[in-house]
């Protein structure tokens, strides 16, 4: 497995390389400047656990980056990490299959608390519960989910950032296998999760 760094800024990429390689050392870091290498990369780097996008490359137009890998590979997360203010792009980066959308200006705590929580493990997430497979936190979500509460809302009554609060939203629609807040309670409700906690 291997984590796929896609930016055609070598110096920005350099760092998203650095910043990985503390936060998993020994996993296989592969750099790209450009979407066109990406099929080669893969079949000789190996499988992707992970990519890190930027939304603008030399042969991308829009979203195409963000479509094509999503497409290509499903099941793998996709960080799209880009200097366009989120609040231009990040729905459509969302819509177009990116699972988090981090500002290049978060910073680099910022950008290794979201990437940590992206490579985390089911099992490491600690108290999970057998009969409905969601952590505290995750139920915790649920909840606040149903009160209405936006993301900023989340993150000042949990004491986390808005990026953490939307890798935790990103787990929980994979874990319930749903893509919106509004899929996620009427999954909550249907099937009686709102009620047990």
């Amino acid at each position: 497995m291997a984590i796929y760094v896609i930016d055609d800024h070598p110096l920005m990429r350099e760092a998203i390389v650095m910043l990985l390689r503390r936060l998993r050392p020994g996993t296989e870091l592969v750099e790209l400047s450009q979407l066109s290498e990406l099929e080669a990369a893969v079949a000789t780097r190996g499988q992707p656990e992970l990519f890190c996008l930027d939304l603008k490359l030399p042969d991308t137009l829009g979203l195409s980056g963000v479509r094509l890998v999503s497409s290509q590979y499903p099941g793998v997360p996709l960080a799209v990490i880009s200097a366009t203010a989120a609040s231009d792009v990040e729905e459509w980066c969302r819509e177009a299959g990116a699972d988090v959308y981090i500002e290049k200006s978060a910073g680099a705590a910022e950008i290794v608390n979201t990437l940590r929580l992206m490579l985390q493990g089911d099992s490491e997430m600690g108290g999970l519960d057998d009969v409905t497979r969601l952590s505290k936190r995750q139920k915790q979500l649920l909840l606040m989910l149903d009160e209405g509460l936006s993301n900023r809302d989340i993150a000042e009554r949990l004491g986390i950032s808005e990026h953490t609060v939307k890798v935790h939203l990103w787990r929980l629609f994979r874990r319930l296998g749903v893509k919106s807040r509004t899929q996620t309670l009427h999954y909550a409700r249907v099937n009686g999760l709102l009620t047990t906690y």
